[in-house]
Order: structure tokens, then sequence, then C-alpha cells
């Protein structure tokens, strides 16, 4: 399996003044665009944000614990819900004393997200649960055998525009580091990073975003004319790739969930 080089950003304010870019893609940013506030979790102390294994994981899944619904996050109605129900895999092994998750790169030449980061997964057939859903594009994209992964709770679902879907992330733990074979047709390069590296403040972004027709409680066909209503949008700066759009907004639901914050 593909890895990236271990690596940090270089320390100081997670709300980056100058936006930057990793890899391949174009991020539509409006003109608009503003900063906002460093992670939830900046203030926490730095052994705080380490050891944050799939036991850890498995047990803030099981908890029951919710995360409050605040201006720093989109509660699960924050965007209309739209058709075409989809699932993706969040797959977390073990290795040097933290959990790691598996991401993928988009290849270039798909009509919806093409070069983007992403968890493996797509729309459910017909009746279909997410569970199985997100399981079987696993193992379509990257070769992923659905057998040792142990399924421990969803994160909350997500909606995206482009593509006009309502996504259930499915938390999948493995045993150890498996070996995965990327799907040419959907699936440029699959790589994994620790949860203890996206959790370092300098490597978070937030951003305000104010597109016409897009926002919370705007109604999807309504008028560009409407009221723009800002809604945050996160980023994640690894050093070969920026995690952004619904897979951010899953991460960070994630380690909130595992930091407690």
């Amino acid at each position: 399996m593909e890895g990236i080089e271990p690596g940090r950003a270089d320390a100081g304010s997670a709300a980056a003044p100058v936006p930057r870019e990793g890899g391949r893609q174009v991020i539509p940013r409006p003109p608009t665009a503003r900063a906002g506030s460093v992670a939830p979790w900046a203030a926490f102390a730095p052994g705080r944000r380490r050891a944050l294994t799939t036991d850890r994981v498995r047990g803030a899944l099981s908890s029951g614990r919710e995360i409050p619904a605040t201006g720093r996050r989109l509660p699960p109605d924050g965007f209309p819900i739209l058709q075409s129900p989809a699932a993706v895999l969040v797959p977390l092994f073990d290795e040097g004393g933290e959990a790691r998750v598996i991401l993928t790169r988009r290849a270039a030449h798909l009509r919806a997200h093409r070069g983007e980061v992403s968890f493996p997964g797509g729309r459910m057939d017909e009746g279909e649960t997410p569970e199985a859903g997100a399981l079987r594009e696993a193992a379509e994209e990257i070769g992923l055998d659905p057998g040792p992964v142990e399924t421990v709770g969803r994160l909350t679902p997500v909606t995206t525009f482009a593509s006009g879907s309502t996504i259930t992330p499915v938390v999948g733990l493995l045993p150890r580091r498996p070996g995965l074979v990327a799907s040419p047709h959907e699936v440029e390069h699959v790589f994994d990073v620790a949860l203890a590296e996206l959790a370092d403040p300098s490597i978070f972004r937030e951003e305000w975003w104010a597109v016409p027709g897009r926002g919370p409680g705007v109604v999807p066909g309504s008028s560009p004319d409407d009221a723009m209503v800002p809604f945050p949008v996160w980023f994640f700066e690894l050093p070969d790739d920026t995690v952004w759009g619904a897979t951010a907004r899953m991460l960070v639901d994630l380690l909130r969930l595992v930091l407690e914050v």
C-alpha cells in the first residue's frame, strides 16, 4: 500500500491568511472567502492529541456522545437533503501506537470531484445498507478485503452539491495495515495518514464561504439572487495533498468525537 511521507506543516496559526493547496485539484474558492477560526482542538496540549488509537475511536463511537451543532460545525440538516444516497468507508488501522486513516486521490478523468482526496465509496444500490455499500465500494476501488473490517459506527451524513449526493460515512477498523490495489478507473493514489497528524492545529484551516444558491437552509434550484448564507469550509494541508469539502467535514466530525471537543 502506498503511503505519505511523515511530516508536519510549520507551527503557527491554524487559520492561514494565504490559502495553500496540495495535489492537482482545483478548489472553487469564491472571491468572498474569508479566513475562519483555529482548529477546535488547537488549545489542547500535544499529549492529548496523540495516541489516538482505534480503541479510542471505537470507544468514542460507542459512547453515544453527540457533537453540539454550533457555528463551527453544520448540524446534520445544515444543508438540504439531496438525492442519490451514497456511503463511504472511513478505514482505520493501528501502527506505531497511532490510528491511521486510509484516503484516496480520485482519478483525474472522473466527471465529479476529479483529483480530490476522498474516502473509498460511492452510490448505494437499492436496498443496500450504508455498511454494505461502503464495503462493496472499498473492495472495488482499492481492493480492500471486507472480511477483516469491523464496522463500528457511522458519522454524521454529509451532503454535496457537485454530485448531488447524501453521503453516510461508515467507520471501519482493520486489524493491521492492509494490502491494497487501486482501481485505475477510479483512484489515482492510495495513502494513509495518522489521526494524530490530522490533529496538528498547524495543518488545519477554516474558511467561510458564501455562494449563490448554496448554504444552510437554501433550497436547491432557488434563484441565484437569494441571500447568500455563509458556511464554514475546512481544510487539512498535508505535504502532498489538501483534504477539503465533504471529506474534511467527516474528518472534523471524527476528530471532535475522539478528542471530545
